[in-house]
């Protein structure tokens, strides 16, 4: 169930960048099945790569006050558009940094927003 949540509000937060950043686009594809996939893929690297990219640069989170979280977020972002584009062949591109960096930071605000208004089946 909790996966399901994330996915959701992911969903919700692709959806936005989206809509409002330019550089971030769905291309060729059913936008249903661009942003459902981009959503798993997403939701994967949050879960699998980035705890490692944590990891290995925890020494730079901690010099620059968890600044660096936020490029962190941009990689992570920027290579699930490179894996849905390259590898499944699915029309969600992010066309350089800047767009991947501003649309990491709308992704982790309407993320943030979101969990607050949904409840986590672990803090019961």
């Amino acid at each position: 169930m909790r996966f399901l949540i994330r996915f959701i509000v992911t969903l919700i937060a692709l959806y936005a960048a989206v809509w409002l950043i330019d550089g971030i686009e769905v291309v060729g594809t059913s936008a249903w099945v661009a942003y459902t996939v981009m959503a798993v893929v997403l939701s994967l690297a949050n879960m699998f790569i980035k705890p490692i990219l944590k990891f290995l640069s925890c020494g730079l989170i901690v010099a620059t006050f968890g600044l660096f979280l936020l490029v962190i977020n941009t990689v992570v972002l920027w290579l699930a558009s490179w894996i849905c584009v390259n590898l499944l062949g699915i029309g969600f591109y992010v066309d350089g940094l800047w767009p991947a960096f501003l649309g990491s930071l709308v992704i982790s605000a309407v993320s943030f927003v979101l969990h607050i208004f949904v409840p986590d089946d672990d803090k019961k």
